[in-house]
């Protein structure tokens, strides 16, 4: 009796064993790859080469389409309906004039100055010729309203960006305006560090200004960023103020661009949007990046932990008046300005962050919009310090895409070619449950624009979706294109609704695609936006959103700033 108590005794002794030992594994594998904790690029190199070979991709035949330049600005085109620009006030009269204005005060809350103004404005009562009028506030970035402007899509009474950078281009563009206030509200561009990068440069330098900063990020001893100087006004300021730093006579002389191309090669990445750049600052990657003071001052913690510099042009929200606009409207926008100029007005405005540093004095020499228009080209053909750009598209084709969204992500990806500089390196990949390798990564010459351009065109939507799968298959790529040419720099372009349902998930894949350290960019179409974004966090890149009309013109920004 005891013998076979003891024989049970030792049968439960291994089953229990094998138990842990079996479920232990399978608990292990399950979680397997799926920890938040960092791995190194060789561990991620090593789990990547495992889960590709388990995809076990295709691969497509590439086709040829010939590939068409014309002369003409496509600009118009590819413009979003104006109406997706929020109206942050309505006219409440017959004759009233509308106003394009930048989002930090056109907004709501301490971001809604002048929106306050126009509420207030509105009901005074004010008259033209015996008629009551109004103005009427739509939320424009600067950039934009610009390109609306210029192109005649869509042109406002009146327009009143960050500076007087962008009314400077318009008229280097052709189109005349008429001064109403060089100042409706003031504010500066600056730039923020933390607390102990400041003292840090405090120390070394002497001082901490454009010079001492540019010198430390030229050094590699701090990393900052900024954003796109085709849409931010902030960001173009700061192109600006960087090449003149080098050379403030000739600002697009040799000395200014090598100059500019040796600071560049320790900035992380140009910011597509301003969350994005706070964001790699919350995580560590940035320990400086460039801010409005309005936006620095409203923000306690920043205000705590970061020291603000301002830096380069003014920031003073001038109001213009179109000239092709009528008497009467010029007159409505003449007595909003002087609404604008009250005291009250400049109390509210102080209330929400403006009117701060009012002594701050800007010393360098006005900029004229062809120079301006002329930065901005340098920017594009030298942001990679002369390096060219590895990048794979990963084209979501299942049959959530179908309709409007695939054919949209056809025509946004065909259009946007002729932004992508030739000397770059484009690959591109298809999925839906499976994964296609539709075209290998080759220089982007006029042979593989071709190539390109027919492959996308024959896109078509069906099946599952397994976007992770499709990253790792891409990343695969892009590893390999890095061992034959390590000066490139690598990156992923997404373009997907957002859902996935078969194969590897985020947890999967997040430690692979932190470890290769690639960004990857995302675009929603109709998207389930929470899942793109989690994708780019990982690496401190942009994830957008867009309706199937203006998907064209969000590209197009996202290349000039990456491609």
């Amino acid at each position: 009796m005891e013998e076979t108590r003891n024989k049970n005794g030792i049968i439960i002794a291994i089953f229990a064993v094998v138990a842990v030992l079996v479920f232990g594994g399978i608990y292990l594998t399950r979680n397997f790859g799926k920890s938040d904790k960092a791995i190194s690029k060789e561990q991620a190199q090593k789990s990547l080469e495992k889960m590709v070979k388990s995809i076990e991709p295709k691969t497509g035949t590439p086709t040829k389409s010939s590939v068409e330049y014309v002369d003409d600005d496509t600009t118009a085109d590819e413009l979003p309906d104006v109406e997706n620009n929020k109206l942050g006030v309505k006219a409440t009269t017959s004759l009233y004039a509308e106003i394009y204005c930048s989002p930090e005060k056109a907004g709501s809350g301490s971001d809604g100055w002048m929106c306050d103004m126009a509420k207030e404005f509105n009901n005074k009562g004010y008259e033209v010729n015996g008629q009551k009028v109004s103005v009427q506030i739509r939320s424009v970035s600067s950039g934009l309203a610009r390109d609306y402007i210029k192109t005649g899509k869509a042109v406002p009474d009146g327009f009143s960006p960050s500076s007087m950078f962008w009314i400077s281009m318009l008229k280097e563009e052709g189109v005349e305006t008429e001064v109403v206030a060089e100042t409706t509200v003031r504010n500066v561009a600056g730039i923020v560090l933390k607390n102990s990068v400041y003292k840090t440069i405090m120390e070394k330098y002497g001082a901490v200004d454009m010079k001492s900063i540019t010198e430390a990020c030229e050094a590699g001893e701090i990393h900052m960023g900024y954003t796109n100087p085709f849409t931010s006004t902030a960001g173009l300021n700061f192109l600006a103020c960087t090449l003149e730093r080098y050379d403030i006579k000739s600002p697009l002389s040799d000395t200014a661009v090598e100059g500019f191309k040796k600071f560049q090669d320790n900035v992380p990445f140009v910011a597509l949007t301003t969350v994005q750049m706070r964001n790699a600052a919350d995580k560590g990657t940035l320990e400086g990046f460039i801010s409005e003071y309005q936006t620095y001052i409203n923000d306690p913690i920043l205000s705590k932990n970061y020291k603000f510099t301002p830096y380069g042009y003014r920031h003073d929200n001038p109001l213009v008046a179109i000239s092709s606009t009528t008497d009467d409207k010029k007159e409505v926008l003449k007595k909003f300005a002087e609404f604008c100029s009250t005291e009250k007005a400049r109390k509210l405005a102080k209330k929400d962050g403006f009117e701060g540093m009012n002594d701050y004095q800007c010393e360098y020499p006005e900029l004229d919009g062809n120079m301006l228009i002329s930065m901005q080209n340098l920017y594009k053909l030298n942001k990679d310090s002369g390096n060219p750009v590895a990048c794979v598209f990963v084209a979501d084709v299942s049959g959530s895409m179908g309709g409007d969204r695939i054919q949209s992500l056809k025509d946004s990806l065909i259009n946007s070619m002729k932004y992508i500089n030739a000397e770059n390196y484009i690959g591109l990949v298809s999925y839906n449950g499976d994964v296609t390798i539709e075209l290998p990564i080759k220089q982007f010459d006029l042979d593989q624009q071709s190539y390109f351009k027919g492959t996308v065109e024959n896109l078509f939507a069906s099946g599952e979706t397994a976007t992770f799968d499709a990253i790792c298959v891409a990343l695969s790529m892009l590893k390999e294109q890095m061992e034959k040419t390590p000066e490139v720099k690598p990156m992923l372009f997404v373009l997907s609704d957002g859902e996935t349902n078969q194969g590897y998930g985020l947890n999967d894949v997040k430690g692979v695609i932190s470890g290769m350290n690639v960004p990857i960019y995302t675009i929603g179409y109709d998207a389930d936006l929470d899942a793109l974004k989690q994708i780019s966090d990982i690496n401190e890149a942009a994830s957008i959103n867009s309706s199937t009309d203006d998907i064209v013109y969000q590209l197009k920004q996202l290349f000039n700033a990456q491609m």
